[in-house]
């Protein structure tokens, strides 16, 4: 009788720990969601957490951000800079940081994290680029363009950092 309560109880708390919006956690002890990128550029997305589950698409774009958002074993469902969700192995992801840009057409890269700032290139939607870092209070962040071009963009433009996140 003393075990039901005891479950019971844990049961209540743990309900209430996510209800009060706490950081999930998945099977990996790694918080959800969270954000990673994509490890290859042919990638089985499949509809369940298995092999045996059928390919719904192929994701050929290494380095692109995603976001997972559950766990299953070996298995990660991921969520995409379009909103789709399906589910890959986690061999395929690889924790580096990456934004995609998706503002429709060509997004500014600023010399400074600031609008009023100098424009020192431009970059078209879904150009994936590396995240150098995210300060404190800024609406920015520090992006690495294929080696070539590193320069501020506005959170606002891309997918891969979550709006209040920090990242040094």
């Amino acid at each position: 009788m003393k075990r039901i309560f005891f479950a019971c109880l844990l049961a209540l708390f743990s309900f209430n720990a996510s209800a009060e919006g706490l950081p999930d956690e998945g099977e990996s002890g790694l918080a959800l969601p969270r954000m990673v990128s994509l490890r290859s550029n042919m990638i089985n997305a499949r509809s369940g957490p298995g092999a045996r589950y059928p390919i719904s698409w192929v994701y050929r774009q290494k380095g692109a951000p995603v976001e997972i958002t559950a766990e299953f074993e070996l298995w990660r469902k991921i969520k995409d800079w379009k909103g789709s969700e399906s589910w890959v192995h986690k061999s395929m992801l690889t924790g580096k940081r990456s934004i995609k840009l998706i503002t429709p057409g060509e997004s500014n890269i600023y010399e400074y994290p600031d609008y009023n700032s100098k424009v020192i290139a431009r970059a078209e939607e879904e150009v994936v680029g590396m995240i150098k870092k995210c300060p404190t209070g800024k609406t920015f962040c520090l992006v690495n363009f294929e080696n070539k071009i590193e320069g501020w963009v506005p959170k606002s433009n891309v997918f891969g950092v979550y709006p209040d996140e920090v990242i040094d």
